[in-house]
């Protein structure tokens, strides 16, 4: 058989460990449809040799005869999920192949044509084939093809030129892909034949693209009542080809995956049947409804069975009141059971208390106005941990069973902040959601409201949030009507509202109203307690492995400033356990490169800030111990970077911070 023109093609879909390229230069991860070229040619061969068992003929002219115009409109009717979801994809593929000499064919389970489009040039020629609605392609009636073959192997197929088993289709290439359900089973093919001379190699790919587009809007279509789970190890991927999609009851039980998905979770379809979002995900499903009543709840983050964290999107489909019925009880149980094992645990400003002085003092404060409707203003530094402090709060407080709403007033555009927190009402203005929306201030209602950045809040919002905390009302875009709210009111912000009132920026009305207390929280570099905390960032983070920070590295921790503050620490350490892998202790060679040269640059400066605070350096360690000749502290002190660098210049001058010409002079001077 030849196969050398099929090449091209086939190399896009070789099975291996690497993942196979599409034309967008995305990545899709191997799944049991990808095919060696060796493979491919296994089959087809397998596949001459049923279509001979079948009593075909090679050499004989085909005979076909197509469903009756209302056989084909109840087989449609029969199919009619598939082929509402198909059309509008065929479409688009379609545009993608015009005027190549091809057409995109929609088959049924047993491969029966349902559904054509076709350039006028080419259906001439495939009129004479039966590449027409209502005609079978099975392996039974037309031997070896793309549909029939596709069909039997369960498996995306190539079958170009002379691979077709009967002499008539010589003239065709054809590529297929089954199209899955829900339950695993082929229900379809997708398929493009056209002239073997007009053979592209990206073809394939398309198709491959086409049908697991299907696929997902099948799914997606096929849980009503369900959770809807999309994830990916890679955010930028949620909502692409490219991420797992899977569902499940309201109270966690597993349901189903598309292909994507079980091949990221690393089980079949068959043995994820035994398993529940707690045991895939090792979260308990009551923590993915509490995080869809936040206020602006993003990509969960979530740790798979087998150790891998991906990023996730969940869909929480309700067509009756049995689903929130179920996914209440499911919430109620979970937290039930959690207070009863949780009951001895810590609170969580407790846990917060890693030892700094500083921030046992912020919260021994925070303890005594807990409970006493007191608003609270945190100041700080970006990344020191302000919404992780009002969580805490909020989890201490007599609140702790009411909603902790989050609101980053930053986050969200000044045409909208002013919407999303008093609400509106149906047509309060044009693109208001049917039926309106209540708003983050009363969705707190009860509960914590938590306004993040409140520096940034526009200035013609702060009146009115000032009116709703003196009065206690609400009033949605759009409504008379005024809503009695009691919330627990917790502020942050990274600015000096003090100087922004001075600048008229900010209302010094609403600054009394806010700072009941105002607590700051200290940066990294700050801090006292920077072992306690990597020991619990660590533990947190379910790698499978106990992982430690080695006193090198530890000792570089502590030189350092920190400017990302708690972010930049969390990430640097999740970063590190990945690359180390099995290696329980961190080191420097897992370290990212942009760190390590942050490092050096603040060792750097460092070095040449004392020498200019006449200041004298001990290279061993980097203390620094005052002293009063500064000319004797730069001779010393460029002497020994000189001698550490075997008297290249260049690196001293660079280590040091200075110019060339100053370790030039140096030299001079000892000469």
């Amino acid at each position: 058989m030849k196969r050398e023109k099929n090449q091209g093609i086939s190399n896009s879909n070789m099975n291996s460990s690497e993942p196979s390229q599409l034309p967008s230069g995305q990545t899709m991860e191997p799944t049991s449809s990808t095919l060696s070229v060796c493979d491919s040619l296994i089959m087809i061969e397998e596949s001459h040799q049923r279509s001979a068992a079948y009593g075909l003929d090679k050499k004989v002219k085909p005979e076909f005869s197509p469903l009756h115009r209302t056989d084909l409109s109840l087989l449609i009717e029969k199919n009619q999920r598939l082929h509402t979801h198909a059309v509008p994809v065929m479409e688009t593929l379609y545009e993608q192949i015009f005027n190549t000499h091809n057409m995109v064919l929609l088959t049924d389970a047993n491969g029966v044509i349902m559904h054509s489009l076709g350039d006028d040039d080419f259906l001439e020629k495939a009129n004479r084939v039966a590449l027409s609605p209502g005609v079978a392609w099975s392996e039974e009636s037309k031997g070896t093809n793309a549909i029939g073959t596709a069909i039997a192997e369960q498996k995306p197929m190539l079958v170009h030129a002379d691979e077709h088993y009967l002499c008539a289709n010589h003239f065709l290439t054809c590529s297929a892909a089954p199209i899955i359900d829900c339950q695993g089973k082929v229900i379809g093919v997708l398929d493009v034949s056209g002239d073997q001379r007009s053979y592209h190699k990206h073809t394939m790919a398309l198709v491959r693209m086409s049908a697991q587009m299907i696929e997902n809007q099948l799914f997606l279509s096929a849980f009503e009542d369900a959770i809807i789970l999309h994830f990916h190890p890679r955010p930028e991927f949620i909502g692409t080809l490219m991420e797992g999609i899977a569902s499940f009851t309201p109270a966690g039980r597993f349901l189903s995956a598309n292909r994507v998905g079980q091949f990221q979770l690393g089980l079949s379809l068959v043995a994820l049947q035994s398993h529940t979002f707690s045991s895939l995900f090792g979260l308990p499903v009551s923590s993915l409804f509490d995080h869809y009543r936040t206020a602006t709840p993003g990509l969960l983050s979530l740790c798979l069975h087998n150790g891998i964290r991906v990023f996730s999107r969940a869909q929480l489909n309700r067509t009756n009141n049995a689903f929130q019925h179920v996914a209440n009880t499911a919430t109620h149980e979970q937290k039930q059971k959690e207070v009863q094992q949780d009951s001895r645990r810590l609170s969580c400003l407790r846990y917060l208390n890693t030892g700094d002085p500083q921030l046992a003092a912020v919260i021994d404060k925070v303890k005594k106005v807990l409970g006493r409707d007191i608003p609270i203003l945190i100041v700080g530094e970006t990344g020191t941990g302000k919404e992780l402090l009002a969580q805490a709060i909020h989890n201490d407080s007599p609140r702790s069973k009411s909603p902790f709403v989050a609101v980053n007033c930053a986050s969200i555009p000044e045409t909208l902040i002013e919407s999303e927190l008093f609400g509106y009402t149906d047509g309060a203005f044009t693109g208001a959601r049917k039926k309106g929306s209540i708003g983050k201030i009363l969705q707190a209602n009860g509960g914590t409201l938590f306004l993040d950045e409140i520096g940034d809040m526009p200035l013609n919002l702060q009146s009115r949030l000032l009116r709703v905390l003196q009065e206690r009302l609400v009033t949605p875009l759009g409504s008379t009507q005024s809503i009695a709210v009691n919330v627990e009111l917790i502020c942050a912000t990274n600015c000096d509202l003090r100087a922004m009132i001075a600048k008229n920026e900010f209302r010094e009305d609403l600054y009394y109203r806010i700072n009941g207390l105002v607590v700051r929280l200290p940066p990294l570099r700050e801090r006292t307690d920077l072992e306690p905390v990597i020991e619990k960032i660590l533990a947190a983070e379910p790698s499978g492995v106990p992982h430690v920070v080695s006193p090198e590295i530890m000792k570089l921790f502590k030189r350092h400033r920190w400017p990302g503050n708690f972010r930049q620490l969390s990430n640097l350490l999740r970063t590190a356990m990945v690359i180390a892998g099995d290696e329980k202790e961190i080191r420097r060679e897992h370290l990212p490169d942009d760190f390590l040269e942050d490092v050096e640059a603040s060792k750097t400066e460092c070095i040449g800030d004392s020498i200019e605070r006449n200041e004298t350096v001990n290279i061993a360690d980097h203390s620094i111990i005052s002293h009063a000749n500064l000319e004797k502290i730069k001779i010393s002190t460029i002497q020994k970077i000189l001698e550490e660098n075997d008297g290249n210049v260049s690196a001293t001058a660079k280590m040091l911070g200075v110019s060339r010409n100053t370790i030039y002079r140096h030299n001079a001077t000892k000469k």
